[in-house]
This record gives C-alpha cells, structure tokens and sequence, in this order.
C-alpha cells in the first residue's frame, strides 16, 4: 500500500501528512509534484493543506488546473479513496470532483482555532472508525472556508447522506455560534456520491498525536487506510 500526497507551489501541511502516514500509521507515502501525469501505482491519494498559488483568483482555482488533476479524475473513477483537507477540499471543488463551492469566510479574516465537528456519517471509506454522532475536536486554519452550494445540490447532498462533518458546539449541536466560517447547514465535510472522494476543511492531521491535545483527526486516516487494505 502507497498513498500519494500530492504537492503544489504553495503547499505546508504536506509534511505534516507525510509524518502522521509514515511515522505514527508506518504507512509507505510518498510525496508527488503536481507535474507527475501518473497515479496508476498508487492506493490513495491526499490532497493536503496550503496555499497553492497563493489562493490567486479563488483558493485552488489554479491547482485544480495542473495536469496532476487530471491523474486524481482518473483515481477518483478506479473509486480509490483521495482526502482533500482544506486547500485541498478547495481543489476539489475547482475541480468538479466534489459539489460546491468554498468562499470567503463570514467574517473575513484568517482564522486558526479549535472546532468540533458531528459525524454525519459513517458509510464512508474516511469515517469507519468513528460512530454516527460523534463529536470528535479538530482545529481549523482558514480564510476561505465557508461552504456554498445551491438548495437543490444541498438536498442532494442530505438525502445522500453526503455530508461528512458538521462544525456543532462541544455537545453535539448545531449552533450559529459553532460555525467558524458562515458555511451552509454548518457543513465542514463532504463526499462524492460513490463516497470515495472526501474534502473538509479542519486539519486531522493536526489532530492525530497526544502531544497535540487530541488524536481525534487520527481515525479518518486509520478509516481510509482500512479501506485500502480491504
């Protein structure tokens, strides 16, 4: 088993998905240039954290436009599992590979803090580990951020159970207050209708060790690791 972490110009959480798979999972990860036109060897693929060129135009617009995007279609098709965190939640979007889109946040500024997410779901390749219901803690590190899509597209979504994580307060409810950003239905994940592309935007990887307050980020790893070996 090999995951793919692919990079851009602009990229900085891709080391740090590179340590969770390979020294806290002892998963083989490899790093990959977005220029690579070839994904066929690997398992699985994540789209990691960042700025791919510097968020210019709209956040992954032009990432999700190099010719390593179209490598990840082609994955996405073969129903192997690809996790897009943040930046790359965007780049999934850009791409057409996931429903909506990821705009400015309500408040329009940066924000980097603690959020609880609700799992929705766990009919995924990214959440078996976790029960419904759940209200796990990941930080988020974001400007752009808030979840938008039209009201057809969010029915879909619900009546798919498409929806991954909801952003709740720390006893599971959904609240104007636990909403970080302004997104739709407080939604902070979502998957793909075969459920085996998963964008959201808090960082589990910076969720998945002791030493960092919580591993709660650590099960979605775990989760897509168990599908692959399958």
């Amino acid at each position: 088993m090999t995951i793919a972490i692919i990079q851009f110009g602009g990229s900085n959480c891709d080391l740090d998905v590179l340590h969770v798979l390979q020294e806290v999972l002892n998963v083989d990860a490899e790093l990959v240039w977005y220029k690579d036109n070839n994904l066929d060897h690997y398992d699985g693929a994540i789209i990691p954290g960042g700025f791919s060129y510097g968020d210019y135009l709209r956040s992954g617009a032009i990432a999700s436009r190099t010719p390593i995007m179209d490598s990840i279609k082609r994955m996405a098709d073969s129903e192997k599992p690809i996790m897009g965190i943040c930046n790359g939640f965007q780049i999934l979007t850009e791409s057409g590979l996931l429903d909506g889109a990821l705009t400015t946040n309500e408040y329009p500024k940066f924000k980097c803090e603690w959020s609880y997410l609700r799992v929705e779901t766990t009919d995924t390749p990214f959440t078996s580990r976790f029960n419904k219901g759940d209200v796990i803690r990941v930080p988020i590190a974001h400007k752009d951020g808030n979840f938008y899509s039209d009201e057809p597209t969010l029915t879909k979504l619900d009546d798919n159970q498409q929806v991954v994580f909801r952003y709740v307060d720390k006893n599971g409810q959904i609240t104007d207050e636990a909403n970080p950003n302004g997104s739709h239905e407080n939604i902070a994940g979502i998957v793909n209708e075969k459920k085996n592309v998963m964008g959201l935007m808090p960082h589990p990887e910076r969720a998945s060790e002791s030493i960092l307050g919580t591993t709660d980020g650590l099960r979605m790893f775990q989760s897509m690791i168990d599908h692959i070996s399958k």
